[in-house]
């Protein structure tokens, strides 16, 4: 499969203005294909030779101002127009296209629970062509008219107002002025909740056998979504720039949600069937306010080249976070973005496959794909805060505005984002993006007291390049209360590197750097502060302040400076005191899915299941009276996922409840099913008795889960065969088989899958393509094999058996991830750095 490279699309955005698409898409014609009909008209500012990407099932018919041009004139999605003349063109290619499985192109999916089908479109990076004929690069941009002939009982959508015209047929109203990857499709017989707000339509659209559930959300998601409306139009001085704002809620969407101008698509696992903790539901709301921003940054002013993605991402997961706190009853969304988000950017940013925020060479859209990560995301959201911090959200946003005007339904690049920002401040933004946007790996910031008595002072040792603002926080033990709790004595304000010590006074029971989190680092502590943690963690006043430091004992454990068993004795004892809900299911997270799964040896994994089941345990008895449904709901959750014997969540299953509440709700029930699934203490037959009660879609991807779970040699091998032997299975389907097949505690049954692994993932990636390619490498990989001839098989895989390039950073992420499990397992043997 032939990418797009930077040096092609320079030169073809040199060659060409594209002015209009006219797009006809008939989905009546079958359950494989669809038929597309696309007419580019164009201008070429002087003779020259150039290509049009498209990637059909059958290609009937090209003309090139009215002229045929011949069937060999498409090789490996691109045909070519050569000897173009300067002046204006008229493209017109017809072609049948397949639909997709796999959630890239246009997603085709039949809902188990009722039979009804919905299709919608997916084209970001360069899958537009497997639903039209494209110019296909972002800085292209057009007018866009499209119309879809559709089954008489379906609805469409798409990024403008659509008119119903009569038997099947809907016409869009044209878009202004869009990169090609943005255009958007959804059909179906879809649920619809309408409403208008300052004059502009919104509205909500799932499947229709989800509509009770998106009913009695509707009031909380409209909500939300005036009020980031209302807040970012206070933010930015361009009003929203588009006729409508649809957001549908979509069946085996990859991605949280996609930013389509006037129809964001998002995943829809976020129209909740069962209970959801508060946290979740603003999860939920950041993704809104994410999208949202979107309109304004990357829909509006819109990157030039997949090199400044972070100038999409990193910009929309900042304004996300900030203007949810701003605007809804979501006040505390940042101790959430460092526990869950920044831990993400932490990991991404240690590993081989690391890159800048802003990278300066992203030759192709290959290469662009892998860098939708942690570091984009998080980091460089991370790097915003700490840029608003030096330079003052006033200026920050005075330079946003500025950039926005001067590059509205256009493209811009970090050059002119920086040069915008510039021109509000005296600051030099320029020295500032050089070393926080172009630059890799973590900094660590590490305190140092000196002096006696009342005279200390405060040293922060810098290991790394990065200028920081950090606040510094001085904590003493409040001897009223036993000194069980921390009080704040008062915060600091340090620019590391420092000029001189930073005088504190007394020293403090604990002094904590980056207190606030308003930077991007690794903090250690020194031995006082760290004793203070240890014995104290709980008593911190502000759950911000005890994300920082749970993300510092994170840190230490993963860079071995900590014992794993040392964090699980921390959690044990603070953790059952803990009311933030976002804190609460980080810590278990990693205490369940890296320590008790990866870090700890196969001897040790019982009592680390066992330490977190008694901590589950305490939360639960300490939730009884009902006034913290969500941290109940998080210690059921996780008393589910460690308990190693069956009883207690068997007689859960059995009498559809856990004392004492909640009931169990379809996710519940799937989730106990599938943790006896790996006990062995069920089995195909329960597993297609509660499918029979629930054959939704979410009910299909659990049965999958726990038939893959089965501690049975032939439930394995179908399980295998169908990830690898076939492609049967949709992308949310092989994820759940997928998730479900390794367990640690079937290592001996599944161990000759493990090399099998490494030699049937290269090819079905190749065949099934990156969504594929990236759900192997994270679902499907055999995490719990930490032993170095996993390590073995999978470098010699990179080296020979020539993974595509999904495929091969997603390997090259996890051998780094077991190089490190296997370092804290084993803290005096050296393997490779």
């Amino acid at each position: 499969m032939s990418v797009l490279t930077r040096d092609e699309a320079l030169s073809r955005a040199k060659l060409l203005d594209v002015h209009r698409y006219t797009i006809e898409l008939d989905l009546t014609t079958g359950d494989e294909t669809f038929e597309s009909v696309t007419v580019i008209r164009f201008a070429a500012r002087a003779n020259g030779d150039t290509f049009v990407e498209v990637r059909p099932d059958t290609l009937h018919s090209v003309t090139l101002d009215g002229e045929p041009l011949r069937p060999g004139t498409l090789d490996d999605g691109r045909i070519a127009l050569d000897g173009l003349t300067a002046g204006e063109h008229e493209l017109r290619v017809r072609a049948d296209m397949r639909y997709s499985r796999t959630g890239e192109g246009m997603h085709r999916f039949t809902d188990p629970t009722d039979g009804e089908t919905y299709v919608y479109t997916q084209l970001f990076m360069n899958d537009v062509q497997r639903v039209f004929a494209a110019f296909d690069q972002p800085d292209l941009k057009a007018v866009f008219d499209v119309t879809v002939k559709a089954p008489e009982n379906w609805t469409v959508l798409a990024n403008g107002i659509t008119e119903h015209l009569g038997r099947g047929r809907w016409q869009a109203a044209p878009t202004p002025l869009v990169s090609t990857y943005l255009v958007a499709v959804a059909a179906g017989p879809w649920h619809t909740v309408r409403t208008e707000h300052r004059g502009l339509p919104f509205a909500l659209h799932c499947r229709r056998s989800l509509a009770p559930y998106l009913d009695a959300d509707a009031d909380e998601l409209l909500d939300i979504t005036r009020a980031c409306y209302d807040r970012y139009h206070e933010k930015f001085e361009e009003p929203y720039p588009f006729d409508s704002y649809d957001q549908a809620f979509v069946p085996e969407f990859n991605a949280g949600a996609m930013e389509n101008p006037g129809l964001v698509t998002f995943r829809d696992d976020f129209v909740y069937r069962s209970a959801v903790t508060d946290t979740e539901r603003q999860t939920r709301a950041m993704v809104i306010a994410h999208e949202m921003a979107h309109m304004w940054f990357g829909d509006l002013v819109t990157l030039q080249w997949w090199d400044d993605i972070w100038l999409n991402e990193s910009f929309a997961e900042y304004m996300g976070y900030q203007t949810l706190t701003e605007a809804t009853r979501f006040t505390d969304t940042w101790t959430d973005f460092g526990v869950v988000r920044k831990a993400w950017g932490y990991d991404a940013d240690q590993r081989p496959s690391t890159h800048p925020v802003a990278p300066e060479n992203v030759d192709d859209t290959a290469s662009a794909l892998l860098n939708f990560d942690g570091i984009s995301y998080a980091k460089g959201a991370s790097a915003l805060r700490q840029l608003v911090t030096w330079l003052g959200e006033k200026q920050f946003l005075a330079g946003i505005n500025t950039h926005i005007a001067r590059h509205r339904f256009a493209n811009a690049t970090l050059a002119d984002f920086i040069d915008s920002l510039a021109a509000h401040t005296d600051r030099d933004v320029h020295a500032w993006a050089d070393a926080w946007l172009r630059t890799t790996g973590v900094d660590t910031l590490t305190p140092t007291v000196s002096g006696a008595n009342g005279d200390r002072t405060l040293t922060v040792a810098h290991h790394g390049s990065r200028p920081h603002r950090v606040a510094v926080g001085l904590y003493d033990l409040d001897l009223a209360d036993e000194g069980r709790h921390l009080t704040l004595r008062r915060r600091l304000e340090v620019d590391v590197p420092q000029s001189d010590p930073q005088p504190i006074g007394k020293l403090p029971a604990l002094l904590l750097l980056n207190d606030g989190d308003l930077t991007y680092t690794k903090i250690r502590f020194d031995p006082e502060s760290f004793a203070t943690v240890r014995s104290n963690l709980s008593g911190l006043p502000d759950p911000l302040t005890r994300a920082v430091v749970w993300n510092a004992l994170r840190d230490a454990v993963r860079d071995g400076e900590l014992a794993p068993g040392a964090y699980l004795d921390t959690a044990r004892a603070h953790l059952p005191q803990e009311t933030d809900l976002a804190v609460t299911q980080g810590v278990l997270a990693f205490a369940a899915g890296q320590i008790a799964d990866r870090y700890v040896t196969p001897e040790q994994r019982p009592a680390a299941l066992a330490t977190l089941a008694t901590l589950c345990r305490d939360l639960i008895r300490r939730t009884e009276d009902g006034d913290h449904p969500g941290l109940r709901l998080i210690a059921v959750r996780h008393f589910i996922a460690v308990a190693a014997h069956p009883d207690t969540i068997a007689a859960w299953l059995a009498d559809g409840t856990v004392p004492g509440g909640p009931e169990l709700d379809p996710d519940l029930r799937w989730r106990v099913l599938a943790r006896l699934a790996v006990l062995g203490a069920t089995d195909a037959d329960a597993i297609a008795a509660e499918l029979a009660d629930d054959p939704s879609a979410t009910g299909r991807e659990g049965a999958a889960r726990c038939r893959a779970s089965l501690p049975d040699a032939d439930a394995k091998e179908q399980a295998w065969a169908a990830m690898f032997s076939s492609d049967g299975l949709s992308n949310y389907l092989f994820n759940a088989t997928a998730q479900g097949f390794w367990q640690p505690e079937q290592a001996d049954l599944v161990s000759d899958y493990v090399p099998r692994f490494f030699e049937d993932a290269v090819t079905v990636a190749a065949r099934r393509g990156p969504a594929i390619a990236e759900a192997i490498g994270r679902w499907a990989f055999p995490a719990h094999a930490v032993d170095p001839e996993t390590l073995s098989l999978g470098e010699r895989c990179l080296a020979t058996a020539g993974p595509t390039p999904a495929l091969r950073r997603k390997l090259i992420d996890q051998l780094d991830d077991l190089t490190r499990a296997l370092r804290v397992r084993n803290p005096d043997r050296q393997l490779r750095p």
